[in-house]
């Protein structure tokens, strides 16, 4: 195969000769910092374009959102409005408003002429197409490739951080290691100023994309098609040997950021923005916030210069965060991501198709070293979306979202992390899957967890102390993360269950519990001997080894002393958790003790007597007015008309044997149009997703959680789906939101006579509308604004029919709670 070259000088390639007939010695050819002379930047560019064998993928575009200036003044909360509907698709691209224009710091002469980065070579035609380094020939016969160094590159010790890393390798360790020289990787490239970098982009890509006619050689600039056809004919199907330069991972200390800093220069709005990288790791509201270290690449950003064809290979973010790239100057970059619920779908994928790969290092994804075709992931049924990122704008992907991509030609980028309180869930899931991967993790996650729990503790506080009107924002954003059913109270809950159900399983007697020092882990960092499990919650230990701990999942592999010997460390007793776990919820006692402890509050037994009952007032007083809030309660055992919203084949509803549901919304989804997308008792909006409980199809005498959702089945309308969340194999379609339950329902009680269960309630219908949560008054609220001029006929028509008859009709005796305020989705209810 041709190979990629350039040549400056008939002595360069005269040197190129001389060193074809005289190899290097091979010590000197170890060492991968060195670049050859006939490294990329000191040869021809020899290989070209082949638009008829072009590769490019056909898979659709992710979405775009474009903030007015109102919505781009706070980045998280923007963050949060288009998550229901970006997060689907893993990842969006997000276009500033036009006044958006911060001045970036690199195109100062001092930096851009003067300020040198170091550089990766990546060899694009091996990223995908390459045999495992054990089997690779000795004397692989490769044309125009000389001194091939691949097998010796170094590789980084972590994973990636910010999103549009194309890398796999660290400066700090040592190249000539055996495990190094094992692993593909890239060597280590020039050092480039921007000035020159961008002088060397600009004449491989016109060399590359060159055209000739009957007169000569003519310039020709490629479209991103062009160049996206071909880069994945290169990495597919190569008949050339393509190596280019990416300037990816640099740490602040090399160019630093292309934002101004607070410091840098006066105070303006680009300065403080949340959208200056440097300030999103830590705002309120994101608990990274609570991360003492500034972790490079996480907490502090990277900036990525890149070039036609550098690449950044597959990935999800470390700890599965988001992350947010903004693309600073130059040609576009292609991104192509897969939704976090793709993830599994998308590692089966690429082991199925590189087994040998997978074999020799089964931590290959990790690496970043390895591409792999948008075209046969859909082919294997993974959703792949496609986005074209252009100077100006930014690029957000989400938790456990696949992610890849290649660069336009020159540009530079800048990517960091953030973690909004949604993400806990996430981060959770990503600490037990390193554990059993046995790798190392960059942050305390159980650190993070807690450090939000206090400080939405001391907003709750403050909101209850405080005056109605005079409430911070700040405060009333870790309000909505609380109460029964928040986000960031299941997720203190869901990590309570775990240490319950894992001390139990150790099955010691109380005495070997021992309080944690409030300093276990402050001066240095504390994980499992085993498995690196991050152990700020809890620990296991023993006396035989005063410096070594173990997680409680691994408690009994830490040594095989006697039990009097071993004890376990806890920050909190499972009592205390569950306390915290209430003072979310808001129980007002157990709000108080937890203030004690982040706070330092302590009044009088009058005052706290006092505080209780004017908290008491204002609940009771809210309950007469009817006022409602959502992160609470969701009730729905209140009908428009129970009669009337009955859909059932089976006949009229029985009420006393209805099941009564409370459904969490998770994604309002939007609206389509047409007569098959609403009825008289519901708007139908595609891709509304709700979660409800209700008897596990597999073992009713258990509840679980079920997903239900909307989709889009072409010409018949929406179908509906209902998918058992521990156990996604259990899932049940149809045309029919009733019908879809009534499937649900009839299973439950098919298991329940096969198991002999004779103790479940009797149930002889359910409300397939309901279930869904499409007649929850709040939601049903938010949809209906989503249509603010009636083009859903059939259900307005019958709603204002309803109304006129009797305008309280709605207001049914045995509502539980008058639904008067709130807000989903941010639609103000009433």
């Amino acid at each position: 195969m041709e190979h990629l070259s350039v040549a400056q000088s008939q002595s360069e390639i005269n040197e190129d000769m001389s060193l074809k007939n005289h190899p290097p010695d091979k010590d000197t050819d170890k060492d991968t910092s060195m670049e050859q002379p006939t490294s990329p930047r000191h040869r021809k560019v020899l290989a070209r374009w082949l638009p008829d064998e072009a590769q490019r993928p056909i898979v659709d575009e992710a979405p775009v959102f474009s903030p007015s200036l109102e919505e781009f003044e706070d980045t998280l909360a923007y963050i949060e409005k288009i998550r229901p509907l970006a997060e689907p698709y893993g990842i969006c691209r997000i276009i500033p408003p036009p006044t958006w224009t911060p001045p970036c710091r690199l195109k100062e002469k001092t930096i851009w002429e003067h300020t040198k980065f170091p550089t990766r070579i990546q060899n694009v035609d091996l990223l995908q197409n390459r045999e495992p380094m054990k089997k690779k020939p000795k004397s692989r016969k490769r044309k125009r490739r000389r001194n091939s160094r691949m097998g010796s590159s170094r590789r980084r010790s972590a994973s990636a951080s910010a999103s549009g890393s194309g890398s796999g390798s660290s400066p700090s360790e040592p190249a000539s290691s055996p495990e190094a020289e094992e692993k593909f990787g890239f060597n280590s490239g020039s050092d480039f100023t921007l000035e020159e970098f961008e002088k060397y982009a600009q004449h491989f890509r016109e060399a590359y994309f060159e055209k000739k006619d009957s007169v000569g050689e003519t310039k020709f600039t490629p479209s991103v098609e062009d160049i996206e056809g071909e880069y994945w004919r290169i990495v597919e199907q190569p008949t050339d040997e393509v190596e280019v330069y990416y300037g990816a991972d640099l740490e602040n200390v090399v160019l630093g950021s292309g934002f101004y800093k607070k410091g840098d220069r006066d105070m303006d709005q680009y300065v403080v923005s949340g959208w200056n990288l440097n300030n999103l790791p830590r705002l309120p509201g994101s608990v990274l916030s609570f991360e003492d270290c500034n972790i490079s690449g996480v907490l502090v950003p990277w900036l990525y210069v890149g070039m036609c064809f550098s690449s950044f290979c597959w990935h999800v973010e470390d700890h599965h965060l988001y992350s947010l790239n903004y693309h600073h100057f130059g040609e576009p970059k292609v991104w192509y991501g897969v939704p976090g619920s793709n993830a599994t779908a998308l590692e089966k994928a690429m082991r199925k198709h590189l087994p040998d790969l997978f074999e020799e290092q089964p931590d290959l994804l990790h690496g970043l070293v390895t591409q792999f075709s948008p075209s046969i992931l859909k082919d294997e049924g993974v959703q792949v979306y496609r986005v074209v990122q252009n100077a100006g704008e930014y690029v957000l992907t989400f938790p456990r979202a696949y992610h890849a991509g290649f660069n336009c030609g020159f540009n530079c980028a800048e990517a960091v992390n953030v973690a909004p309180v949604d993400w806990l869930a996430h981060g959770q899931n990503a600490v037990e899957l390193y554990s059993k991967e046995t790798r190392k993790t960059s942050l305390s996650h159980d650190k993070l967890l807690l450090g939000a729990a206090y400080e939405a503790v001391k907003a709750l506080w403050e909101l209850s102390a405080s005056s109605v009107g005079n409430e911070s924002t700040t405060n009333l954003r870790w309000k909505s993360f609380c109460g029964k059913n928040g986000t960031l109270t299941n997720a203190v809950q869901a990590r309570l269950r775990m240490e319950e159900e894992r001390l139990a399983d150790i099955d010691r007697e109380s005495s070997s519990l021992v309080k944690m020092e409030k300093d276990f882990d402050s001066n240095c960092e504390r994980e499992c001997f085993s498995c690196f499990y991050d152990l700020h919650l809890s620990a296991s230990g023993c006396k035989c080894s005063p410096d070594e701990y173990a997680c409680l999942k691994h408690s009994d592999d830490l040594c095989s002393c006697e039990e009097k010997d071993r004890f376990v460390l806890l920050r909190y007793t499972m009592d205390e958790l569950s306390s915290l776990v209430r003072a979310l919820e808001g129980e007002s006692d157990d709000l108080k003790i937890w203030a004690s402890k982040v706070l330092g509050v302590q009044h009088s037994d009058e005052y706290q007597n006092k505080t209780i009952s004017v908290i008491k007032e204002e609940e009771d007083k809210k309950l007469k007015e009817g006022s409602f809030d959502l992160n609470i309660d969701l009730e729905l055992d209140c009908l428009e008309n129970p009669k009337e919203e009955e859909v059932s084949t089976s006949g009229e509803i029985n009420t006393s044997e209805n099941f009564s549901a409370s459904v969490e919304p998770i994604n309002l989804g939007f609206l389509i149009f047409g007569k098959l997308w609403c009825n008289k008792h519901a708007i139908l909006p595609k891709g509304f997703t709700s979660r409800v409980k209700f008897y596990n199809v597999l073992d009713p005498t258990r509840m679980s959680y079920y997903i239900s959702e909307v989709l889009d089945a072409g010409l018949m309308g929406p179908l509906f789906r209902v998918t058992l969340e521990e156990s996604p194999d259990e899932s049940f379609f149809n045309v029919s939101a009733q019908q879809c339950w009534e499937m649900v329902l009839q299973r439950v009680k098919h298991t329940s006579t096969n198991l002999g269960l004779t103790t479940l309630p009797r149930l002889e219908s359910i409300n397939g509308l309901q279930m869904f949560g499409l007649l929850s008054q709040s939601t049903v609220q938010a949809i209906e604004a989503l249509d603010p001029n009636h083009r859903l006929i059939e259900y307005w028509n019958h709603k204002n029919q309803t109304q006129s008859e009797s305008k309280d009709h709605f207001i049914s005796s045995n509502c539980s709670v008058s639904l008067t305020k709130g807000k989903l989705f941010g639609v103000d209810l009433m």
